[in-house]
């Protein structure tokens, strides 16, 4: 017996090792840590439990015979965040690059199956070269294998990818079919046809970094929601967003204990909006007055800036957050912001997390591109989102509401359950001018003076309609508030609706616009 278990423990030894001392210095020299190490930052203090340690590749395969390691570049298992049960797996670039394998196919796709079953979040820490090449089509089948995983996962259980290295190819559509993305910036990358190939095909010379790094999917493409300076920050990071996840779609989201008073009152809010309607202001300094004290955790923040989305709490529980920002292209709507808002929307709704609507928004962004880019598809998807979501919907109208906008932007129309404003509010069909050289161009052209003529139109316009007592009249505005009192009147309303239940009709999906 004690022969078996010292074959045993040097097994385990070795599997330790990763890819071995040498390779472990290269990997801590290019600044990043290795797959334990990574684990070890993530999981509670002695929590981990490692499945297929000791899973080796088939020593048959094409010029890989002398390179057989316990593990073969992925460590997987169970372990704990937090105290709470999670699933996690980080990819071992020491040992031939961390690439792709039938055997860490199997790894990663036995956790992911556990995790459903067992209803716990899953997270991968992702640094790998790619498919395995030695191993030819076998290695793109184990990506699949994978993938069908990621896709019956999606919306049941929180899936969380943490990108520390390079991720192409193949590779990055994992990443691309989980919840939420986190990069850590200067060491990691996700591109699906690197540098040498489009200088191939294109002729274009491009760098990894301008490619693929984080800069250019945390602003330009949206294919990062988080960024951190490093490693440390994008582990952290994932843990933090994890906070206001659920441990599945048939819980709620772990609530902390209130440290912010409920009845707090925030009289810098009554002077937030400029009196001056061409002056903008950062929908932010709202954020910050109206949930708990440094609670609010952004996503896609420099991804369509003219959006906020993101993550905070009221009273200790979670809440997600969408707002127009008014000082980024006044708030308009566009494609990107579309997307961004929508997806956001249904990320709340599976994981039963209320959503809260800022709504200043002068519109949907006018102009040849956007319509030929199909902006009315991507528009749809928030009216989709909004009207699909059955969790507690809340509005705030603080400025502007207009046309199209106004009932995308979580109106009653959209089902959604308490629709505030605040007497500065302005919601009409469009903007005054545009509506007078519309309903009185006859009268204009008219008259001996025609600029005193569209101001008086102006005027009488913006009495009747810019203002929030009109849908408060009709029952569009349940209730005008004083800006101050928002957060106390948030809190209520989320008290009342805690127990709220709401079914959709049985289909197998709906058609989200394409």
């Amino acid at each position: 017996m004690n022969d078996h278990l010292e074959v045993l423990r040097a097994m385990r030894a070795k599997a330790l090792e990763g890819g071995g001392p040498d390779r472990i210095a290269q990997q801590h020299a290019r600044g990043k840590l290795t797959a334990r190490e990574r684990l070890a930052l993530l999981l509670d203090d002695g929590s981990f439990q490692e499945l297929g340690a000791l899973a080796t590749h088939d020593e048959t395969e094409f010029g890989l015979a002398d390179q057989r390691y316990p593990g073969d570049g992925v460590v997987a298992g169970f372990g704990k965040v937090s105290g709470r049960r999670v699933a996690a797996f980080a990819q071992d670039f020491t040992v031939i690059g961390g690439s792709f394998s039938r055997v860490q196919s199997h790894k990663i796709s036995r956790i992911q199956d556990l995790a459903l079953e067992s209803g716990v979040p899953i997270i991968g820490l992702n640094d790998s070269g790619g498919a395995r090449i030695q191993e030819g089509v076998a290695s793109l089948a184990a990506y699949g294998e994978v993938f069908v995983r990621n896709v019956m996962c999606s919306g049941v259980i929180p899936q969380i990818s943490v990108i520390l290295g390079p991720c192409a190819g193949g590779a990055v559509y994992s990443p691309a079919l989980t919840d939420f993305v986190v990069m850590a910036r200067g060491t990691s990358s996700m591109f699906l046809t690197g540098p040498d190939v489009i200088e191939a095909v294109t002729g274009e010379l491009v760098s990894i970094e301008e490619l693929g790094g984080s800069d250019v999917h945390e602003a330009r493409s949206g294919v990062a929601h988080l960024v951190a300076d490093n490693e440390l920050g994008a582990i952290e990071l994932a843990k933090l967003l994890l906070g206001f996840l659920p441990q599945n779609n048939n819980e709620d989201p772990p609530q902390l204990v209130p440290y912010d008073p409920a009845e707090r009152m925030a009289d810098e809010l009554n002077a937030v909006i400029p009196d001056d309607e061409a002056e903008t202001y950062d929908v932010r300094d709202i954020l910050g007055h109206v949930f708990d004290r440094d609670s609010f955790l952004e996503v896609h923040a420099a991804y369509a800036a003219n959006a906020v989305t993101g993550f905070a709490r009221l009273d200790g529980f979670a809440v997600g957050i969408v707002a127009n920002q008014p000082a980024v292209m006044a708030g308009v709507l566009d494609i990107d912001a579309s997307d961004k808002i929508a997806r956001f929307i249904r990320i709340c709704d599976v994981y039963n997390i209320p959503v809260v609507t800022f709504v200043d928004c002068p519109g949907f962004l006018p102009g040849i591109d956007q319509e030929y880019q199909g902006v009315i598809r991507h528009g749809a998807k928030i009216i989709y989102a909004y009207c699909e979501a059955t969790v507690p919907k809340i509005s705030i109208v603080t400025r502007r509401a207009m046309g199209g906008a106004y009932v995308a932007m979580s109106s009653r129309q959209m089902r959604t359950d308490i629709a505030f404003a605040w007497p500065s509010a302005q919601i009409a069909v469009m903007g005054a001018e545009a509506a007078v050289r519309i309903l009185y161009a006859r009268e204009v052209r008219a008259a001996t003076d025609p600029a005193a003529v569209t101001a008086e139109y102006v005027r009488q316009y913006r009495d009747a309609f810019f203002n929030p007592y009109r849908a408060a009249d009709v029952g569009q505005i349940d209730e005008v508030i004083e800006p101050r009192e928002t957060r106390p009147r948030l809190i209520r309303a989320l008290e009342l609706l805690r127990t709220k239940v709401q079914q959709n009709p049985p289909k197998k999906h709906g058609l989200f616009p394409a």
